[in-house]
């Protein structure tokens, strides 16, 4: 199959959609309360400048091909607008936690995509 005729099935976009919204809808809350009042106590007119940085650096990344995730920039806009107010005002110890569990979620997911597909291909 090319790239030309690749088609992605509906019930697998359905799955994805249900997957992410149960995520959110169970674990979202304390995303939010993490961002928004542990690392960096956000007004509004904070949020909307992360969110406007993120956009943004989004829009770039998608123009120039540039594969990003998205929960890493808007987190990186977050620093940055509590940087923006002072250094002291981002708890940094939970942002190297934060670091920390980005770079172990690839070799994790890799080793336990390894142990599933060992399973299921034998």
């Amino acid at each position: 199959m090319d790239a030309k005729n690749f088609a992605i099935p509906l019930w697998v976009k359905i799955a994805c959609a249900l997957a992410m919204s149960l995520g959110t809808m169970t674990g979202g809350w304390k995303i939010i309360k993490t961002m928004g009042v542990n690392m960096i106590k956000l007004e509004p007119i904070d949020g909307f400048a992360a969110e406007t940085a993120a956009a943004i650096t989004i829009q770039a990344a998608t123009a120039l091909g540039a594969p990003v995730s998205t929960t890493h920039v808007i987190t990186s806009a977050i620093m940055g607008v509590g940087s923006c107010k002072r250094l002291s005002a981002v708890r940094w110890s939970l942002a190297r936690t934060i670091l920390v569990a980005w770079v172990l979620t690839i070799p994790c997911s890799a080793i336990i995509a390894s142990i599933i597909s060992l399973i299921f291909y034998r």
